[in-house]
């Protein structure tokens, strides 16, 4: 767990490296919605310290590097504002004002950066806006720096808003739920408390948004020319998100490597939940980055961290990146070939030496053990083979089971803590665990387990890892789960029709609706378009069609109205010919997420 390997902390390259072209930073560095609500506060005096014992020494130094907040200029006519949420926010000046890439997770930091730029850079309009990919920190706060209504292009990588409606919207709240965790949204920053995650220093809390692209980038090689401004498009997808680009400034010698090549190990899997990545492809695309731009480039900059200047430099980064993600594919894969499961080969992993020094391929966000098991999964699955993992009992029946071989919970409590004063404090913490799951009431159960978890965090080189265990920890004591009002309804305005009707059709309860039968034509008058749609089997099922079908109901709205219907309730200027009762009885089959599930208790 202490992952400090051989990297040198006497090396203050990075040091120099996120300090260089630093113009100027808010002060107090605290940004609040429009309510009064604090979306943003980056106090983290605390780092300015020597690092304490609770904490990992090769995490506390990414920590202070990731604290580090304020407008930077990259090189002529490139700036970023980092720090002002968990991605960076650029800004290329271009001849009637100026781009902005990567607008933050909401609209008020987003709006906070841009505002910090005018005052030092003049009040330039936004003449386009670039999404590097499609996760929520790279396009949330477009509302921030443009009106819903805008008519600058919006740029991104072909496939961008499917795969940015999977990962926020339909399985978003399992997600928002899991990010508490690996995010530790509820802990406090502090030396016992979350450091952020990494790759940032965690996320804003204000009003996410989404305006749809209007220019796809689908090719490596396609050019686009933004207020004057040459770009050259290198498309990466199935990298770090399924839908991402990587793009070069030919007149500026400066390149863009979106979230593909960070200062630390990226995730394959994250621990808050999304589609396994695919590290042999990216490691190909970054080889085919060093080839198309990097021997021509001055300076390497990307969505979070800070850049890397000098070509030789950008080069030798970007070989070690390449190199880490190609090497724990193939290594994987190779020990898979021998027998091994994920948890063994997890255990056996270790780089290079050559890797192993250099600081931004240490395991901050993503780590070696779970990005191995993410490949494990992607070619494996979740089964390995042993037709005694087939079919085990779920959490809480094994726990019970667990307990009573052991002697009772008292016993299993008793042998936890043998375990956890011998130092093994992940079978201590597995042991407490099934004592929680066989009885969540036991205190001294809940104790044992948090301690452990505790002691585990301190220990974790990996932020995510560290959050995690402490998130633990707290739930445990407390038993109590802070909610966030953090959704994915402001993302809803974007959705095309199709995924506004999945978004309800994954709320159907199932066994509700096994003899419901139900079929509703929608007529959305703005697009002129028309869909079917049909309650099956404890299934909803919807397709578009050619004319307007007949249905127990149709249902004419614009699409706007249809958002405020299906994510509101809001029937205003809808109309419902026929059967008026099919609506609520489709509503009346569905459920509501639960934001608050328990994750270590039963």
């Amino acid at each position: 767990m202490s992952g400090a390997g051989t990297a040198d902390f006497e090396d203050r390259d990075d040091f120099v490296a996120s300090d260089r072209g630093f113009i100027a930073a808010l002060d107090p560095m605290v940004i609040t919605a429009d309510d009064g609500r604090v979306v943003w506060d980056m106090d983290w005096g605390f780092l300015d310290a020597e690092c304490p014992s609770t904490v990992n020494p090769s995490l506390w130094r990414q920590a202070q590097l990731t604290a580090k907040h304020g407008l930077y200029k990259v090189t002529d006519g490139i700036y970023q504002v980092r720090g002002f949420d968990m991605s960076n926010m650029t800004l290329v000046e271009g001849e009637n004002g100026v781009i902005v890439i990567d607008p933050l997770i909401s609209e008020e930091v987003a709006a906070a950066a841009l505002a910090l730029y005018r005052a030092h850079r003049g009040d330039r309009t936004v003449t386009a806006v670039i999404y590097t990919h499609a996760h929520l920190d790279h396009f949330g706060g477009v509302l921030g720096v443009v009106d819903a209504d805008t008519e600058v292009p919006i740029l991104a990588p072909e496939h961008f808003l499917e795969h940015a409606v999977s990962e926020n919207v339909y399985a978003g709240t399992a997600m928002l739920r899991r990010s508490m965790y690996y995010a530790g949204i509820n802990l406090d920053k502090s030396p016992t408390g979350t450091l952020g995650i990494g790759l940032g220093a965690g996320g804003s809390t204000g009003t996410p948004g989404l305006i749809a692209p209007t220019v796809d980038i689908t090719h490596t090689g396609q050019e686009e020319v933004l207020d004057g401004v040459r770009i050259v498009f290198q498309m990466t997808p199935g990298t770090e998100c399924p839908s991402e680009m990587n793009f070069y400034f030919p007149d500026r010698r400066a390149l863009c490597m979106a979230e593909n090549a960070t200062h630390n190990l990226h995730n394959l899997l994250t621990l808050r939940g999304a589609q396994v990545r695919d590290p042999r492809i990216w490691s190909r695309y970054l080889n085919e980055a060093i080839d198309l731009f990097a021997r021509d480039a001055d300076v390497s900059f990307a969505s979070h961290h800070w850049p890397t200047w000098g070509t030789d430099a950008i080069v030798g980064y970007l070989i070690a990146q390449r190199d880490l993600y190609g090497y724990l594919h193939d290594q994987t894969l190779r020990l898979i070939n021998q027998g091994y499961v994920h948890s063994e080969i997890a255990e056996m992993m270790e780089l290079p030496p050559v890797l192993e020094q250099a600081w931004h391929t240490h395991g901050y966000y993503g780590s070696v053990n779970h990005n191995v098991k993410a490949i494990y999964q992607r070619y494996l699955g979740w089964y390995d083979a042993n037709p005694a993992h087939l079919w085990m009992h779920p959490p809480e029946a094994a726990a019970t089971r667990y307990v009573q071989a052991i002697g009772g919970i008292d016993a299993t409590i008793a042998r936890a803590n043998e375990f956890y004063d011998a130092g093994d404090l992940r079978f201590a913490a597995e042991l407490a665990s099934h004592a929680v799951f066989a009885g969540p009431d036991n205190l001294a159960a809940r104790e044992l387990l948090a301690s452990a978890l505790e002691q585990l965090g301190y220990g974790a080189e990996n932020a995510t890892w560290r959050n995690s265990f402490l998130t633990g920890a707290q739930e445990l004591r407390t038993n109590t789960v802070d909610h966030t009002d953090i959704n994915s309804a402001g993302l809803a305005p974007a959705l095309t029709v199709t995924q506004l009707f999945d978004s309800i059709a994954i709320r159907i309860d199932g066994p509700s609706a096994w003899d419901a039968h139900l079929t509703i034509a929608w007529h959305i008058t703005d697009a002129d378009e028309y869909y079917r749609m049909e309650l099956s089997n404890g299934v909803l099922i919807h397709h578009p069609t050619d004319s307007l079908p007949a249905a127990d109901a149709t249902i004419t709205a614009t699409r706007q109205q249809l958002v405020a219907l299906l994510m509101a309730g809001n029937a205003d200027g809808v109309t419902i010919d026929g059967d008026s009762a099919v609506l609520a009885t489709l509503i009346g089959h569905t459920d509501q997420p639960n934001p608050d599930f328990a994750i270590v208790t039963p």
